[in-house]
């Protein structure tokens, strides 16, 4: 369930905080007053596009908060994610946007958008004005044939995408071999060049590193042995070394004398003894250093060579190696080219006949589900005043497999009598578009697993009975799960367990858009708002207070029933 929901300079609204409850959440309010950004700040919270014209004027950030109680389903995503819940149970989605930059944290927890979207799943359902509109569209139906199926579909529908993908990568490793004799010949021969100068060069990993060492040190000998003569005169006999030694003869002539100076002595001699070494090792490393121009000639040479190879082949030797295994393995396909072929067409055979069988086992529940659904829809439908519903799912078999198996799904309708079944955008009209995708919400909740839907104008394009309808839905609906509802209708807000007033203010510098929770007498007042009276007059109060008293014995119906849809 979504508790609260904050936000902080978004367009209109300066600072806003909404705690919503249990049942039918209805939030009514003047046209312009903000009520669909509200909401939509939900949507901004889960990883909607963020423009800079929806930062308040003036302020350089934005925030949205979303607030959820927990449960099972909601704590096992959140241990997929590797993310903890809050103390009590909740989740807590926070977004922080400004120009170019936004941040979401689940929890306190930096995440990325895709994992808070990955959450939503199964947090919330937002409807948004316009969505019905997405009903004209065929692959429309068959995501919601899909999701009718529950966990049976989704499972059934994930082994075919990963069986369409496997046999693809088969078919389109075999379009590539579409070698002829000539161009067979041609590629062998390369492949064989490529792999005997890589092998004839005999590569070492780090060898080239050595080599480049060994380069720059014999490049530069001349260089390295006056540097080491001129260390050498400095350091030895006739230089540092000498004074040292003749400077530590002077103080062992008095060092018995006294405790502190033969500690001094000590110190010396191993500074001594540490020259010593160091002359010693210089003088071997002159004596063993030599210029010889061969050595350095095939040093030269061999860098070249490892140079070239990995202009060649890759930018490292290890990447060269690589590149000569792959060769050499292509050049054993090529050997036996016939048969390569042979058994890759057995394998996208076989991949094939895996993948229509499960085509087939989703096909199945596809029309196995298909039919319940057609008769829930069409009970739904009725229920939203469609006097006379002739509903179907036409399933029609496709030539060839795809990620989302071997059949296209479409609704087809016809609400009056003797009038055949047609697409829905032929036959539909906006109002019954809206009544439509509430029905298939209705139906769907039965089985959704997510705790809070948002409507947002579900009820474009109706009014009077069929207004008093789609109440009673959305009524049957918020009794299993939290509904969340912006509406322009009485007959809906008369419904409400809890209805919010957003209304927009100015003081002539600047406009805010704040929301409150209305009290019982309040919510009448705006019932008589909604039914057309801009005075609240003893007479619209009545009309609201009959509305709202109509509204609740509906709802007591429902709730002795306790049917949903």
């Amino acid at each position: 369930m979504l508790q609260s929901l904050r936000v902080k300079n978004l367009a209109l609204m300066e600072e806003t905080e909404v705690t919503f409850g249990e049942g039918l959440n209805v939030l009514t309010g003047e046209t312009g007053a903000g009520k669909s950004l509200l909401l939509g700040s939900v949507n901004l919270a889960l990883g909607a596009k963020f423009e800079k014209d929806m930062l308040r004027s003036g302020a350089e950030q934005a925030l949205v908060e979303l607030t959820f109680s927990g449960n099972e389903k909601v704590t096992e995503r959140l241990t997929a994610m590797e993310l903890e819940p809050l103390e009590d149970g909740g989740i807590l989605i926070t977004r922080k946007m400004q120009l170019g930059k936004s941040v979401f944290r689940i929890n306190g927890e930096v995440v990325t958008a895709k994992q808070v979207k990955e959450l939503a799943e199964v947090l919330i359902d937002v409807h948004g004005q316009h969505e019905h509109q997405s009903l004209l569209h065929k692959k429309k139906h068959l995501e919601i044939l899909d999701a009718f199926g529950g966990k049976e579909a989704a499972q059934a529908l994930e082994t075919v995408a990963d069986l369409y993908q496997e046999w693809k990568r088969i078919e389109e490793q075999l379009s590539e071999e579409g070698l002829d004799e000539k161009e067979r010949a041609r590629e062998q021969s390369l492949a064989e060049y490529e792999v005997r100068e890589i092998e004839e060069a005999a590569l070492k990993i780090g060898e080239d590193e050595e080599l480049e060492d060994d380069y720059r040190r014999m490049v530069n000998g001349q260089k390295i042995m006056e540097a080491l003569s001129e260390s050498y005169a400095h350091t030895g006999s006739d230089g540092a070394g000498g004074a040292l030694s003749r400077g530590l003869r002077a103080l062992g002539s008095v060092s018995s004398y006294d405790k502190r100076l033969a500690e001094l002595e000590d110190q010396l001699a191993e500074v001594d003894n540490l020259l010593a070494d160091y002359n010693r090792e210089l003088a071997d490393y002159m004596e063993d250093a030599t210029y010889d121009e061969a050595a350095l000639r095939e040093t030269e040479e061999r860098l070249n060579l490892l140079n070239r190879l990995k202009e060649k082949y890759g930018n490292t030797l290890e990447e060269v190696i690589a590149y000569g295994e792959k060769r050499r393995a292509y050049l054993e396909k090529l050997a036996d080219y016939d048969a390569y072929l042979e058994n890759l067409r057995t394998q996208a055979s076989k991949a094939r006949k895996r993948l229509e069988e499960a085509c087939g086992v989703l096909g199945e529940i596809r029309k196995k589900n298909a039919e319940i659904l057609t008769g829930q829809l069409t009970k739904a439908l009725e229920q939203l005043n469609f006097l006379k519903v002739d509903f179907e799912i036409h399933l029609e078999a496709l030539k060839e497999p795809t990620r989302l198996g071997m059949e296209d799904a479409e609704f087809l309708i016809s609400t009056n009598p003797g009038e055949m079944r047609r697409p829905l955008g032929m036959v539909a009209s906006g109002g019954e578009l809206s009544r439509i995708m509430l029905a298939i919400k209705t139906v769907l909740a039965k089985r959704d697993e997510v705790d809070a839907l948002i409507f947002d104008e579900i009820d474009a394009g109706i009014s009077g009975k069929t207004a008093w309808q789609v109440s009673r839905q959305l009524g049957k609906v918020a009794g299993v799960h939290q509904v969340i509802c912006i509406t322009h209708l009485p007959q809906i807000a008369a419904m409400a367990d809890h209805h919010f007033l957003i209304e927009k203010s100015t003081d002539g510098k600047s406009t805010i858009t704040r929301v409150r929770t209305l009290e019982e007498e309040e919510a009448i007042g705006e019932l008589a708002r909604l039914l057309g009276s801009d005075k609240a007059s003893d007479a619209a109060i009545s009309n609201a207070m009959e509305m709202r008293k109509q509204a609740l014995s509906q709802k007591e119906e429902e709730t002795k029933t306790g049917q949903l849809g």
